[in-house]
């Protein structure tokens, strides 16, 4: 028996085509290419101004079931699926997020996909890439740095240094940084308070960048950004803006490449744009929308992806994302594993190569209730994919297909892991059939509804919870949100991704349970509320043994470790 390659050993074996030669197959003229060496580029976002009247491809959406330790294969199914459509003949751009250092170091893993299913060159993907995460910091960090100068030099905007909502932030998993003092030293060394960091993605900067349209609209959001309030009584406390504190061009002025989508391939060659990389459980989850505006115009099928499960990165990815830029996609493609439906149902992570017809149906509910939130309450069609697994049984599969038929979807098993395009073929086509279908698309929840009746919406339609709690500080916030005007924005909900509620321990389908919500926070220039369940963090810390202590590089350059 052959030796199973690693990803990185396969991504360091293929034969990368010039950039150039992908911008080409894609229809990128060379004069909207920057190009970071021979096998990554950025589109200027001229290209979209200039083609705005080129009609739209077909956008697929890849989402998949809720994430376990055995894993479910989403960004390997999505390229894949890019590949197996490019072998039926379909011109074909895929749009993912950008990886962030945090997991990659950490316990997750990176973002490029695996086995014969990848974007390349994954190791600058998956480490710097092209910079943008830094730029995203660096921004998000000047604008920290601004607010503490305001205050040192004599704060005329009046901020009250306790109600600073702003945080620093950094892209690495680091539990240290969660909360610290500063400013200490005396007083040539600023104003002693307490702050805190979030790790990159969770910044509201990366949030502003995938949902702007432009430099314009990139300003716009940047000063609208809420950094803190006034001295004053709760009622009479105002908000302070990065606008207020003249930080938005500079701030514009570091994110101006940054903004530009990447450009990369897949393992056989498919144009994929990489850009952006909002977490799915604390922000929306989604590539950019200027990635995915670019990617509509250049190809007949765009496949993009959303983070985690369906109840968080789908979700926010229609409800949000599609809101914002008037998005509607064909199809909706939900990843599972036959390994990990029978963890959801109670299956050790040691026990899951043996067949179990048992616990395989007593977790099944989980993917059937991802189903039913995307075709009934979303109203999109929808395929499932199993990802396969040599350890799958015939027996395990019939079952997953009698079950999913009964609710009127098919499954397509997805071999794209062990045979990358070839074996995406089946999937591919059942795609190319639901994109003909009808779309009856709708979201979770209306605007105009109140804050409360939006998180319950998303609570009870798409989690199942039976009832919301909203815990007392979060009715004093909502209730000032909706007096400064903010009660009519979209709700981004932070919670867990291992479970439909906000306790990681409730697999499968959980019913009869509770949603709380601790905390709401306004992001007005990404132009949603984020609403804080459970015990969320926005800065995760390593695990016992970090992915980190593998790493390495050798005298050549050569980077060994990375998955």
């Amino acid at each position: 028996m052959s030796e199973v390659k690693s990803d990185i050993e396969i991504a360091q074996a293929t034969k990368m085509e010039h950039i150039l030669e992908i911008a080409k197959a894609a229809g990128i003229d060379e004069k909207y290419l920057e190009q970071y060496g021979n096998y990554k580029a950025k589109v200027d976002y001229n290209y979209l101004t200039e083609n705005a009247g080129k009609k739209d491809g077909k956008l697929i959406l890849v989402t998949a079931i809720t994430p376990t330790p055995a894993g479910e294969g989403k960004t390997t199914t999505t390229v894949g699926l890019a590949d197996g459509l490019k072998k039926i003949g379909k011109k074909v751009i895929v749009a993912l997020r950008e990886p962030s250092l945090g997991p990659v170091f950490g316990v997750k893993g990176g973002a490029a996909g695996g086995g014969y299913a990848q974007v390349v060159p994954m190791e600058d993907i998956n480490l710097h890439f092209t910079g943008d995460f830094h730029a995203i910091g660096a921004a998000n960090n000047l604008l920290a740095a601004m607010i503490d100068n305001h205050i040192y030099q004599g704060n005329k905007l009046n901020i009250d240094p306790r109600r600073i909502t702003w945080h620093r932030c950094v892209d690495m998993n680091d539990r240290q940084l969660r909360f610290v003092v500063d400013g200490l030293g005396g007083k040539a060394n600023g104003f002693p308070r307490e702050d805190g960091y979030d790790i990159t993605v969770a910044s509201e900067i990366m949030a502003i960048l995938c949902l702007a349209s432009g430099i314009d609209d990139l300003k716009k959001r940047l000063a609208s950004i809420i950094v803190g309030y006034t001295y004053g009584k709760d009622s009479e406390a105002k908000p302070v803006t990065a606008g207020q504190l003249n930080a938005q061009g500079a701030m514009a002025a570091l994110l101006k490449d940054a903004l530009k989508p990447n450009l990369v391939q897949t393992l056989e060659h498919t144009p994929s744009f990489v850009h952006g990389g909002p977490f799915a459980n604390i922000a929306h989850g989604c590539n950019s929308v200027m990635a995915t505006r670019l990617a509509l115009k250049l190809g007949d099928y765009v496949v993009t992806e959303a983070g985690f499960g369906a109840d968080l990165g789908a979700e926010k990815f229609l409800d949000i994302k599609c809101r914002f830029a008037g998005l509607t996609p064909a199809a909706v493609v939900i990843v599972a594993t036959v390994r990990a439906l029978k963890h959801h149902g109670g299956v050790a992570k040691a026990d899951l190569s043996k067949e179990n017809l048992a616990a395989l149906e007593k977790g099944l509910p989980n993917l059937l209730q991802h189903v039913e939130n995307i075709t009934q309450v979303f109203r999109l069609p929808a395929v499932v994919a199993i990802n396969a697994f040599p350890t799958d049984t015939r027996a395990e599969l019939d079952l997953v297909e009698k079950k999913c038929k009964e609710l009127g979807v098919n499954v397509a098993l997805s071999e794209v892991w062990a045979k990358g395009g070839e074996g995406g073929i089946k999937l591919a086509e059942e795609v190319v059939r639901l994109c003909e279908q009808p779309s009856q698309f709708r979201y979770s929840y209306e605007l105009d509804e109140s804050i409360a009746d939006k998180i319950k919406a998303i609570a009870t339609k798409i989690y199942h919870a039976a009832e919301v709690n909203i815990l007392p500080a979060a009715v004093k916030q909502m209730e000032q949100l909706e007096a400064l005007g903010f009660g009519k924005v979209p709700i981004c909900m932070a919670k867990t991704q291992y479970s439909f509620s906000d306790d990681q321990k409730l697999l499968g389908a959980p019913q009869d349970f509770t949603l709380t919500v601790r905390n709401l926070k306004i992001s007005s220039g990404a132009g949603f509320i984020v609403a804080l369940t459970g015990d969320i963090m926005t800065m995760p810390g390593l695990p016992p043994v970090p992915a980190a202590e593998k790493i390495d590089v050798d005298s050549a350059g050569k980077i060994s470790g990375l998955f």
